[in-house]
C-alpha cells in the first residue's frame, strides 16, 4: 500500500523546470537558429580582435618607452642607426628607422660620396617621409578594428531581425491552427527573444573593447606625432646647413645698379602771352588786405 502511494505521489509531482537557456536552445529552429550561429561567429571574431589588439598595443607601448629612453640618451641622431639596432613591434623605432634611411640617402650624392649637411629641399623631403611613416604605423595599429565596429553596430540589428521573424512565425502558426493559448505561443516567443539577447551579448563587450582600443590608439598616434616632430627638429638642427649671407653682396648689387637721383623740378617761367588766372587775387601790400568782417557801425550823435 505504501509503495502504491509513493508511485502515485511520484506520478503527480511536478516536473522540475529546465534552465532557461537550455529550454530556449531546444526551441530554436529555422532563421532564429541561423542568426544565433552567425552571432556566435561574430562574438568569436570580436574577442579574438580585442585580445590581439590589446596584446599588440601593450607590447608597442612597452617598446616605445624603452626606445624613447634610449633615443634621448644618444648624442647624435644617427647613433642608434649606425649601430644597426633592430626592434620589431616598436612603432617609434620604425619611424626613426625611416627617417634615418631618408637622411642617409640625402647625405650621399650620385657618386656615393657622403656630405656633412643637407639642403633645405632635402630636409623637406625627409620630413615628408617621416610623416608618411607615422601614417603607416597608425594604419597598421588600427587594422582589424572594423570587425569590432561591425559587431557593435550590426549584432543588435541581427538579433532584432531574428526576434521579429520568430514572433511573426509564432503568431502566424497560432492564427492558422486557431489556438492562441499561452502554452502554444510562449515557446516560440521565448525562442524569438533569444536572438535579441544574443545580439546584445555580442555588441556590449565589443563596444567596451572598441572604445578602449580607440582611446589607446589615439594616445599612441599622438606619441608618434610628437616623436616625429622631435626627430625632424634634431635632424634639422644637426644636418641642415645654415648658409650665411655675405655682407658684400648687397654692396655689389647696389654698385651695379645705376644711381637714381631726384633733381628738383624747375619752376615754370612766367609767360606774358598767357593770361593770368582771373580767380586768383593777390595782395601786395598789407593795407590792401580786406578784412573778413566789416567793423560794427558806429552810432551817430543822438
Amino acid at each position: 500500500m505504501n509503495t502504491l502511494q509513493l508511485l502515485a505521489a511520484a506520478g503527480s509531482a511536478p516536473v522540475a523546470p529546465k534552465p532557461t537557456f537550455q529550454y530556449v536552445w531546444e526551441q530554436l529552429e529555422g532563421p532564429g537558429l541561423a542568426i544565433i550561429v552567425v552571432l556566435i561567429l561574430f562574438s568569436t571574431c570580436a574577442w579574438a580582435v580585442m585580445a590581439t589588439k590589446a596584446w599588440q598595443l601593450r607590447r608597442a607601448r612597452k617598446y616605445n618607452r624603452y626606445f624613447d629612453s634610449e633615443f634621448r640618451g644618444q648624442k647624435r641622431v644617427l647613433a642608434m642607426f649606425e649601430r644597426r639596432i633592430s626592434a620589431e613591434g616598436c612603432p617609434l623605432f620604425n619611424v626613426y628607422q625611416e627617417g634615418c634611411m631618408a637622411l642617409e640617402e640625402r647625405l650621399r650624392d650620385k657618386e656615393g660620396k657622403r656630405h656633412r649637411y643637407v639642403s633645405l629641399k632635402s630636409m623637406e623631403h625627409i620630413k615628408g617621409l617621416i610623416e608618411s611613416s607615422v601614417a603607416r604605423e597608425s594604419v597598421a595599429l588600427e587594422s582589424g578594428l572594423i570587425l569590432l565596429a561591425i559587431a557593435v553596430s550590426g549584432a543588435p540589428f541581427m538579433g532584432l531581425l531574428g526576434t521579429v521573424w520568430g514572433v511573426m512565425e509564432v503568431f502566424s502558426r497560432a492564427a492558422q491552427v486557431g489556438n492562441a493559448s499561452l502554452t502554444t505561443v510562449a515557446p516560440g516567443v521565448a525562442a524569438a527573444l533569444a536572438t535579441t539577447v544574443a545580439g546584445l551579448l555580442v555588441a556590449i563587450p565589443s563596444m567596451f573593447g572598441y572604445n578602449w582600443l580607440v582611446h589607446n590608439l589615439r594616445v599612441t598616434t599622438v606619441e608618434m606625432d610628437n616623436f616625429a616632430q622631435e626627430l625632424s627638429a634634431k635632424i634639422e638642427a644637426e644636418y641642415l646647413q645654415d648658409v650665411p649671407v655675405s655682407e658684400r653682396e648687397p654692396l655689389k648689387t647696389m654698385a651695379a645698379e645705376p644711381e637714381i637721383r631726384m633733381e628738383p623740378k624747375p619752376k615754370p617761367e612766367s609767360n606774358p602771352m598767357v593770361p593770368a588766372d582771373e580767380t586768383k587775387v593777390e595782395f601786395d601790400d598789407a593795407d590792401d588786405v580786406q578784412p573778413d568782417r566789416l567793423p560794427p557801425e558806429t552810432e551817430g550823435p543822438s
